[in-house]
This record gives structure tokens, C-alpha cells and sequence, in this order.
């Protein structure tokens, strides 16, 4: 590509995801040729391919190239798409973790990674055989994914400084999202009051991770400040928690058609999430008592869910998860016109915020 300053530009985003699209597509139908030449199970790059490609949001790597445009990043932004496309990577690894570990059935609309694997070799199999076989298989092409996520950025064509100045934010946020997912699991199955530990959650397992710093790697790639990164952190933070909030509220109210997913999953797992927790704070002691009883339930019925949905709606809590919404979203675009970041960057952002928090999906 030929050299533009591209600080006051706006990033296309749709050419973005195709760019990004582009970058893992080749990437995976190389890793599916060589392991048909070593006689590979070709199937590995094959089933990522097509967990990467029944949708998602990219978000991160969106926010990556618009956090090193904001920052100034001009000439071939070959390297920083590649980048932008290890997120994506680090990214599948993550929610094929995650799936097992809430044993989702569905994902995008489509089969979780590891139900499809245990349909794929159920042939001869009892059916817990299959789920087994199905859940470690899962496990091990997440292991390659996040293998893959660092290969495509240590491939990314970046100078030794860029990558230096780079790598401790991509620790980092591995790490912040590994302390997320944790603090998330410990908590399920044991929803309280505690408001405070289920922000800390969407903390770390979302706004930092998908949010602040997919915008600071992009921005460092482009030589950014300390100042612009923390107008990005401070952009950053409370659109992560808007976007989980809306998650939760889609969890539980969304429709299945439109998200992918079921909305009986964070009810029967007793998710310790923000909505859960408001409920029970705001609840009389007969809706506590009703939802204690719900939530968390393995075997809860869609009518029971039904029921769990008119509870937390009454106390008030599905309006005060708006509420908070509303004023984290209003907070990052705070953010953004005290900042000195470009208008067209800031535009962008701001397009990105309000698809992340005002979505059906």
C-alpha cells in the first residue's frame, strides 16, 4: 500500500473486516495444506475456520486499527492488520474455552467447537464417550489458537522496537482475561448481592480485554503517549462494561434467533452477573427467595425462566443494567470530546460504541 497519513482518517471498518477476514482465512487454508502434506488431521484447521467465520463482531481487531490510526499510524498497515487479526485468534481460543466451561450448546447460532467435534466422532461411541472425546478436542484446537494468535503476530512483519513496545500490553491482557474468566467461574452457581465483584468480573474479563487493550496495542504500534493511551483507558473502560452489561441483558431477555445463543444458559448456570446481582439487592425478601430458587438451576424449565425474568424485572433491575448502560456509554463519549484524539478516529469510535452497546445480537 502506498504511504497516507492516516490520523485524520477514518477507518473503513467493513473494508477493516475484510482485511482482517482476509489475513486468518489465508492463514488457516495454509495451516490446512500442511497438514494435509504431513497427514494431519486437516479437520483442526478446518473446524477454526469455521468457528472464525459463522460470525462475530471483531471488535477487537476494529478497535486495534482505529486506536493506531488515532495514534497517527501511517504508511503500510500490513503488520498492524496482522496484529489486528492475532486478536481475532487469541480471541476464538478464548470463547471455544469458554463454551466448554459453561457447556454452551450453541455459539453464533451454531454448534459450540466441541459439540461439533463430538458429533464428528460419535461413531462407536456411547454418548458421554463422545462428549468427552468432544470437550478434549475442543480444548486442544483452542491450545492451537492461541499457539496461532502468537505465530501470526511474530510473523506480523513488525520491527523488533514496535514488538518490544507491544508485547507487555498483549501479556497483559492475556492475563487480565485469564484472572476474569476465573474470578467468573468461581463465581457461578453462586449468584449473591455483590454488586462490586460482578463489575470486577466485566472488569477484567471484558472491558480491559476487549476494549482498552485492542486500543492501546494499535495506538503503541503508532508510537502513541502515555496521554493518548490514557484517553483511549479512558474512553476504553466504561464502553467494555456498557458492552457486558448489554451482554448480560441479552442473556437473559435476548431473542435466541437474533444472539445465537440461548437465554436459558446464565439462568441455569446461576451466572454472577450485574443483573443477577442487582436483583437480589433490590428484591424483597419473597422475589430473593423465588430467585434463589431459580437461579442456578440445571434442569430450569423455560416457563420457570419465564417466571426467574418477571422477578428480576420487577425489582427493578433489568432498568437500572439500562441505567448503567446509558452512563458508561455517555462516559466514554465524555471521554472522547475532552480528549485530544483526531475527529475522524473519534467518530469511528464512537460508531463502534454504539454498535457494541445498543445491539440485538
Amino acid at each position: 500500500m502506498t504511504a497516507r497519513t492516516l490520523g485524520s482518517e477514518s477507518p473503513d471498518l467493513t473494508v477493516v473486516r475484510t482485511q482482517v477476514d482476509g489475513i486468518l482465512d489465508g492463514f488457516l487454508a495454509a495451516k490446512a495444506r500442511a497438514a494435509t502434506a504431513r497427514y494431519l488431521p486437516g479437520e483442526i484447521p478446518r473446524i477454526l475456520h469455521d468457528f472464525l467465520s459463522s460470525g462475530g463482531k471483531r471488535l477487537r481487531p476494529l478497535l486495534c486499527v482505529t486506536g493506531w490510526r488515532a495514534a497517527g499510524g501511517d504508511g503500510d498497515e500490513g503488520p498492524v492488520l496482522r496484529v489486528a487479526a492475532s486478536l481475532e485468534m487469541f480471541h476464538a481460543f478464548a470463547l471455544i474455552h469458554d463454551d466448554i466451561m459453561d457447556h454452551s450448546t450453541t455459539r453464533r447460532g451454531h454448534p459450540t467447537v466441541h459439540n461439533t467435534l463430538a458429533a464428528l466422532h460419535h461413531e462407536g461411541r456411547t454418548r458421554a464417550a463422545a462428549d468427552d472425546l468432544g470437550a478434549g478436542a475442543a480444548i486442544l484446537i483452542g491450545d492451537l489458537a492461541l499457539a496461532w494468535s502468537d505465530e501470526l503476530l511474530h510473523t506480523a512483519g513488525l520491527t523488533r522496537s514496535r514488538l518490544v513496545r507491544i508485547l507487555p500490553l498483549i501479556d497483559a491482557m492475556r492475563t487480565e482475561v485469564m484472572y476474569g474468566q476465573y474470578l467468573d467461574l468461581a463465581s457461578t452457581g453462586h449468584p449473591t448481592d455483590d454488586v462490586d465483584r460482578a463489575l470486577t468480573i466485566i472488569h477484567y474479563k471484558t472491558a480491559k480485554y476487549t476494549c482498552e487493550r485492542p486500543l492501546q496495542i494499535g495506538a503503541t504500534l503508532a508510537g502513541a503517549d502515555d496521554e493518548l493511551r490514557t484517553a483511549l483507558s479512558d474512553f476504553a473502560l466504561p464502553l467494555g462494561e456498557a458492552f457486558q452489561l448489554r451482554d448480560d441483558l441479552l442473556g437473559v431477555y435476548g431473542d435466541p434467533d437474533r444472539t445465537g445463543k440461548p437465554t436459558l444458559d446464565d439462568l441455569r448456570d446461576g451466572k454472577h452477573t450485574t443483573l443477577a446481582a442487582l436483583a437480589l439487592k433490590l428484591a424483597t425478601p419473597d422475589q430473593a427467595a423465588r430467585l434463589r430458587r431459580l437461579l442456578g438451576d440445571p434442569d430450569l424449565t423455560e416457563e420457570q425462566a419465564e417466571d426467574a425474568r418477571r422477578v428480576i424485572t420487577a425489582t427493578g433491575a433489568r432498568d437500572m443494567v439500562e441505567q448503567m448502560i446509558r452512563a458508561r456509554c455517555a462516559q466514554a463519549d465524555h471521554a472522547l470530546s475532552r480528549s485530544t484524539i483526531p475527529p475522524a478516529a473519534a467518530a469511528t469510535l464512537r460508531e463502534l460504541a454504539r454498535a457494541a452497546t445498543k445491539r440485538t445480537t
